[in-house]
C-alpha cells in the first residue's frame, strides 16, 4: 500500500528490520505484563467489571504508544519502572478511548483489534464503566509513592498525561470529530481536530519519559511527536481506503460511510500519501542531533508511516 513511501530509506530499514522487530516484541511483551500485573484480576469483585477491564486492555493492538514511550525513555535514559509505569498509563488511556469511542453514542463499531467491541461483548453500561475505571487505573500509575525521584517530575507526568486526555486533547479532539460529520472542513481544521484527537496522547507518549530531560531533547521531541502523530491520522485515513475489515481489525471504510472528513476525502489518496511522507522526513529531522541514540523513534516513525495491517 505504501510501497512509494520511504525509498531512500529502504536500505537502513532493511539492515535494521531484524533488531528492531526483536526489540519491538519484546517491548510489547513488556507493556503486556505490565498491564497484565496492574489490571485487577477477574476473579476479584466486582467481577464482569473487572473481566470487561481485561478484555478491553489485553492481547491486542501494535502498542505504538508504549514503544514511543520506551523509546524516548531510552532516549533520555529514564529508569525503566518510570518507564513502564509512563507506558502502561498511556496504553490504558488508549485503551479507555477506544473502548467509548467504539459505543453506539459515539462511532458505533462492533468490532476492535479483531475482536467483538467491548459494548458488544458485555454491554453499553459495563463499557461506558471500563473507559471509566481504565482512565482512573491509568493516573493510579502515574501516582504511585516514590515512582520518581524528585516529586516536581512526577507532577508534571500527571499533568501532562492530564491534558493530553481531556478537552484541550483526546476528548476535545473527539468532540470535535462528532460535530464534523457531514461538513467540509478546511485542512487546519482537519488538523486541528487530530492533533488533539490522536495526536496528543501520541506527544504525551513521546514527552512523558523526556520529563527530567534537557532542554533541547524535549524540543526536539516535541517536533518530532506533533508530525509522526498527525501522519499517524493520515495513514489511518489512507488505511480506512485501502485496507479491509481482517486487515484492519475494525471496520473498514467506516469513516466515509458515516461521512467523516478525512484527509483523503479533502486531499485525495496520492497527495494523502504525500503529506504522510513529508511529515515522516519533519519527525526525521527533528532527531537529526542525536545520531544512533535515536534509532527506536526513527525506526518507529517508518513504522507508523508504512503500516499496512
Amino acid at each position: 500500500m505504501m510501497s512509494n513511501l520511504h525509498v531512500a530509506n529502504l536500505e537502513l530499514a532493511g539492515a535494521a528490520a531484524l533488531d528492531f522487530s526483536a526489540w519491538a516484541l519484546a517491548k510489547q511483551a513488556r507493556i503486556e505484563q505490565v498491564l497484565g500485573l496492574v489490571l485487577p484480576p477477574e476473579n476479584s469483585a466486582p467481577h464482569k467489571l473487572h473481566s470487561a477491564m481485561r478484555y478491553s486492555a489485553l492481547g491486542g493492538g501494535k502498542r505504538v504508544r508504549a514503544l514511543l514511550c520506551y523509546a524516548a525513555s531510552e532516549l533520555c535514559e529514564t529508569e525503566m519502572s518510570v518507564a513502564d509505569a509512563i507506558a502502561g498509563a498511556v496504553e490504558l488511556i488508549h485503551a479507555y478511548s477506544l473502548v467509548h469511542d467504539d459505543m453506539p453514542c459515539m462511532d458505533d463499531d462492533d468490532l476492535r483489534r479483531g475482536k467483538p467491541s467491548c459494548h458488544k461483548q458485555y454491554d453499553d453500561a459495563t463499557a461506558l464503566l471500563v473507559g471509566d475505571a481504565l482512565q482512573s487505573l491509568a493516573f493510579e500509575m502515574l501516582a504511585q509513592p516514590d515512582l520518581c525521584a524528585e516529586a516536581a517530575h512526577q507532577i508534571s507526568m500527571l499533568n501532562m498525561l492530564a491534558k493530553a486526555s481531556g478537552s484541550t486533547g483526546m476528548a476535545g479532539g473527539q468532540a470535535i470529530d462528532l460535530d464534523s460529520v457531514g461538513k467540509m472542513l478546511t485542512q487546519t481544521e482537519l488538523e486541528t481536530m487530530h492533533h488533539l484527537k490522536t495526536g496528543a496522547l501520541i506527544k504525551a507518549a513521546v514527552l512523558l519519559g523526556a520529563v527530567a530531560s534537557s532542554a533541547e531533547k524535549i524540543t526536539a521531541l516535541r517536533i518530532y511527536a506533533s508530525n509522526i502523530g498527525l501522519a499517524f491520522q493520515v495513514i489511518d485515513d489512507i488505511l480506512d481506503v485501502e485496507a479491509d475489515t481482517s486487515i484492519l481489525g475494525k471496520t473498514a471504510g467506516k469513516d466515509a460511510d458515516s461521512n467523516k472528513p478525512t484527509f483523503v476525502s479533502l486531499l485525495g489518496l496520492q497527495p494523502a500519501k504525500q503529506y504522510a511522507q513529508q511529515l515522516y522526513e519533519n519527525a526525521i529531522s527533528a532527531l537529526a542531533p542525536f545520531g544512533d541514540s535515536a534509532l527506536r523513534l526513527r525506526e518507529l516513525a517508518g513504522f507508523i508511516t508504512q503500516r499496512n495491517f
